[in-house]
């Protein structure tokens, strides 16, 4: 897979905008006490590996988004994870999720695209003998409302990568997220992490590879310690996507 970017033109602006109003299912919450979520998105080898094994050393678990089309291929995060890895992230009690097969952007195709995409890596995860999928990330976090109308009512969550916290109305079809990312990123997420505290919310925090000398969308696997220890300092709940959902009733 090369590096791409979700349309950023002034349409694609537009379209997200737009589709923030429309196939909406809003969350009704009150926590007391925050969550936090560690996401990883296209699930390289190494947020398999190195980023599991720092969230398991703390006693928790985080959620994996696959798409199978990219199963052992190389991308821009390094070789993506393969059947064994994702069987092994279950087994430890990880929860394995859903991108569309081949990575495809949501935001630049039609409802029955999407959903064949979704069918198809729902296939090869079944076939992987994985639970089913309760949960679901936009690929690139571009979304528009084809997107929310296709794969509205199959997963309890849909998230982007949207910065911003989970609280009383926000749109399970369109949740947002914090990138750990970058230079930056680590001090970006432990911002946001005294937000969600402060304001009793759930956070989703997300990367790619993590590694030593991570990709520009990745993280080191120090990083991703200091905010796992940050967040339960904090007295967030860590949990992953469906059991967060399933907290609030979705």
């Amino acid at each position: 897979m090369e590096a791409y970017s979700a349309d950023r033109s002034f349409k694609g602006k537009l379209r997200r905008q737009v589709s923030k109003l429309a196939v909406r299912r809003p969350v009704r919450m009150a926590l007391e006490r925050p969550m936090v979520t560690f996401g990883f998105d296209d699930a390289p080898v190494t947020a398999t590996t190195a980023g599991a094994q720092v969230l398991e050393a703390r006693g928790v678990r985080g959620v994996y988004y696959f798409s199978a089309g990219l199963v052992g291929r190389t991308g821009p995060m390094g070789v993506y994870a393969e059947r064994e890895d994702a069987q092994r992230l279950a087994a430890a009690g990880h929860e394995v999720a859903c991108h569309t097969f081949s990575h495809l952007d949501c935001g630049q195709a039609d409802g029955p695209a999407i959903l064949g995409e979704v069918d198809r890596n729902a296939m090869d995860l079944d076939a992987w003998g994985l639970p089913v999928r309760e949960s679901f990330a936009y690929p690139y976090g571009d979304v528009s409302i084809p997107a929310k109308r296709a794969l509205g009512g199959r997963f309890r969550t849909l998230r982007t990568v949207t910065a911003g916290l989970i609280e009383n109305g926000s749109d399970a079809n369109q949740l947002p997220a914090v990138g750990i990312e970058g230079a930056e990123g680590e001090a970006k997420a432990l911002h946001w992490l005294d937000r969600a505290a402060e304001r009793k919310a759930w956070l989703m925090l997300f990367t790619h590879d993590v590694e030593p000398n991570p990709s520009a969308w990745g993280c080191t696997p120090e990083a991703l310690g200091h905010l796992i220890d940050a967040a339960l300092a904090r007295g967030f709940d860590v949990v992953t996507a469906a059991d967060g959902a399933r907290r609030i009733g979705l």
